[in-house]
Parts: C-alpha cells; structure tokens; sequence
C-alpha cells in the first residue's frame, strides 16, 4: 500500500459494479469496510461533515483495541445507516480517493452496503414508502385527496399517530401536496427563435421532477417564465417518472434501472436533438449527471443525457457568459440567506445561484455546509434530532445577517433550515429560481 499522503490530482469516480455477484457478497463488503474505516480512523478530516464519521470513530474509540479491528462487524451498519449518500466526503474533504492509491469511495462504499441490506430484506416499509415519490404524488394530489393530506400532515393527533406507526417525526414540517401539478398545468413556449451561445444550447427541456410536480408546482412555472422572459425556447420532457435518487439511498438498485428505462429514451432523444435539459433539484440532476453513468457506463443515451443535463443556474450564467441573458432587473431583493445543497455542491459548477442572485442586486450570505435533512433522511423519527443537531451551524449563519429571503436550491433543505431557525425567523423562504423571478418583476 502506498504510503504517499494525500492527493493533489482532481477526485476520479469508477464505475459502479452493481451487476457483479461479488457486489453484494457482505464478507468482501466487510473486508472493504473494514480497509476504508482504518484509513479514515488514521485521518478524521470528515469528523464534521455528518454523524457517521462521529459514529465510526465512537465505535473505534470505545472498542477494546482503539482500533478498527476491536469493532464488531455487526457494527458497521450503524456507520452504514447514519450516511445519506451526499457525497460531501468523497468531493470536497477526502485526500484518498481516486487516482490516489488507496482508492477511497466512502459513500459508493456506503451504497453497496445499503443495496446488500435491501436485497437481504432489511429495509423497512416506511423507507420504501418514502422513497416511492411518484406513487406518494399521484395519491396525494388527487384532488379529493390533497385536502385531507395536507390537513393531516397539520394534525399535532394525526402526526403521533402516524409516528406510532411508520416512525415519520411529529415535529418535522412536511411538504404539502398541490392538486394543480405542475405537469398538467404548465404552459411552456418553444416558438421563440433557437439562439445557441457558444457555451449553451438555445432550446432547452424540462424535467420537472417528483418534488416540483406534485409539492411546489410554482418553482417549475417560476423556470418557465424566466425562460420565457429571456425567450429562450422550452419545451417539457415528453413522459418522466422519479429519476431514481430515492431508490438509489434506499439501495434498490434493480428500481433505479427499472426508472432509467423509463426516462433515459425520452431525455436521450431531447439530448441528441441538441436541447439543454434543465432539471430545478439538485439531486435529480446529480442523478442524471453522476450516478446513473457510472451505473451505466456503457450505456450512449445515459452518457448523452449526462452531457446534455444541467442545473438551471449553471445553465442561465453561461447563457450570461454567452450574451444572451437580460439583465433589466426591477425589483430589488434586498438580503438573501442562500444556502448551497451538497448535492449541487458536489456537481462541481461553482456557486451559480449565488452569481446569478447578486447580478440581480441582491445581498448574499452563503453557506456551504450540509442542512442536515437530506431526502428523507430528517424525516425519520430515529434521525430527526441529528439532522437538526447537523443543520445548527447552517441555522445560525443563515439567521444570522436577519435576511429578507431564506433561500436553497433544495427546497426540502430550505424548509429545514427555516424550521432550524425557529418561531423568531421573519425572513420568507423562497426558491432562487423564484428570486429571479421577482427580481425581474415577472408576475
């Protein structure tokens, strides 16, 4: 084993070997775990980026030899069940991971221990509950329907019960459900001329995702104005299901290719015909752009859309970079408390959203730390108290600059925050696609 310390070279991804039988052999998962836990008990730089690394190290430190070796291998899935896969470690901490000798891929490590636990039967019907999006969505925004959930989910009685029975934490402020989905409802524009920059493409598709269709159908018509406004050509993707992130955290890999040949004909032909699809989480996108090519890698339309993916904001400020972006700003937003998700964090593009809100004139803090929350992961009873003890700092330096606007490219992560800031937060929480939005006075 090399004994260089540390990497200067930029982190390098291999793909993942899902399909192998040794994939899911848990004698070779514990060997690897066993190697990637010593390296990291030898470095402790994450000690701070969640609870799995404080939970690693807890267990090396009260074990009879202070070593990895003194943990029992049943222990390891505390480890394993603490990490939701934001990849913080991998990109912006770890000195180890590829092309670095050691080869260190703690959260694709993480991965295939979730999957390995799915495929045994270890996971619980609440988890694949929530990780099921579109079968949530298209319940609970039928419109005789979406009344009584969203009242429900308002219910101090009915949040106990529902605690009781699937363990969901009474106190975590849930996203209600609209019955105007945003697919059946958006009206987009592809009759304004192509206009292609030379870093973008002038046409763009979108992909509305789970989140923005049935909980927050507005920020998917706040994308359809600014690109109306900028008359850049749209259209929506033709069929789209979940993009797989959920699936993917919960390990089932076999449901994450069961989407793919769902979505990936449809994105692909939109990536070949030359347009930029947008897609407004960060997580979808990464999904898009990260984890479905390297589960696939041989697969030409997975990597064409891979190419053609981007974040709206990294999309918008090379069409500034481009020429081709308005900038007859009106209405002033005044401070924003802006936080950067892991997820977008990870995709490597610089900090866009916050470009793009300051050319519009705003004051902004940001921060780039984990809020904690993460999919579901803050939802479920027995990690509600550490995603807001994770989220603490985010809290306070979101709080503290007193901003008009509490802000997220990931909207669940901002309702988190404002949650974390508590009852004394006047500040409005709004998406940063609709801060551009009022910014240009759109109505």
């Amino acid at each position: 084993m090399s004994t260089r310390e540390g990497s200067l070279e930029a982190p390098t991804r291999h793909p993942l070997d899902w399909t192998n039988p040794d994939f899911y052999s848990e004698d070779k998962l514990n060997h690897e775990l066993e190697r990637i836990f010593d390296i990291c008990h030898g470095c402790r730089r994450c000690v701070s980026l969640c609870t799995a690394f404080p939970t690693l190290f807890d267990l090396v430190d009260e074990s009879s030899t202070m070593e990895v070796d003194g943990v029992a291998k049943s222990d390891y899935w505390k480890v394993v069940d603490e990490c939701y896969l934001c990849d913080l470690c991998y990109m912006t901490k770890c000195p180890y991971v590829p092309p670095h000798p050691w080869n260190l891929d703690f959260p694709h490590t993480m991965l295939r221990a979730k999957a390995i636990k799915f495929r045994k039967g270890g996971t619980t019907f609440r988890d694949k509950l929530l990780s099921s999006t579109d079968a949530m969505g298209k319940l609970a925004s039928i419109p005789v329907v979406v009344q009584a959930v969203n009242a429900s989910l308002k219910s101090k009685p009915i949040r106990k019960i529902v605690d009781g029975v699937l363990k969901i934490h009474p106190d975590r402020r849930l996203p209600e459900y609209d019955s105007a989905k945003f697919r059946s409802t958006a009206k987009p524009r592809s009759d304004f001329p192509v206009k292609a920059g030379e870093k973008t493409p002038g046409k763009v598709a979108i992909y509305s995702t789970c989140y923005v269709n049935y909980n927050e159908p507005g920020i998917g018509h706040d994308l359809i104005k600014l690109l109306t406004h900028n008359e850049i050509p749209h259209v929506l993707v033709e069929k789209e299901a979940c993009c797989g992130m959920p699936k993917l955290e919960l390990g089932d890999l076999d449901a994450v290719a069961r989407l793919k040949e769902t979505n990936i004909p449809h994105l692909a032909k939109l990536a070949r015909e030359g347009y930029a699809i947008l897609t407004p989480v960060p997580s979808c996108t990464l999904m898009y752009k990260q984890e479905l090519p390297l589960m696939f890698p041989h697969d030409a339309d997975v990597q064409a859309v891979k190419e053609a993916m981007w974040d709206p904001f990294e999309y918008l400020m090379a069409r500034s970079a481009d020429g081709l972006l308005k900038t007859d700003f009106k209405s002033p937003l005044g401070k924003v408390a802006y936080h950067v998700p892991c997820h977008q964090r990870v995709q490597n593009i610089g900090n866009k959203t916050r470009d793009a809100l300051q050319m519009a004139g705003a004051e902004v803090t940001l921060v780039e730390r984990c809020s904690g929350h993460d999919g579901t992961w803050g939802v479920k009873t027995e990690f509600f108290d550490k995603s807001m003890k994770i989220g603490k700092p985010v809290f306070r330096q979101m709080a503290e600059p007193q901003p008009d606007y509490v802000s997220s490219d990931c909207a669940i992560a901002a309702r988190h925050i404002l949650q974390g800031m508590g009852e004394a937060a006047t500040a409005q929480k709004q998406h940063p696609i609709t801060l551009l939005r009022i910014a240009y006075g759109l109505e």
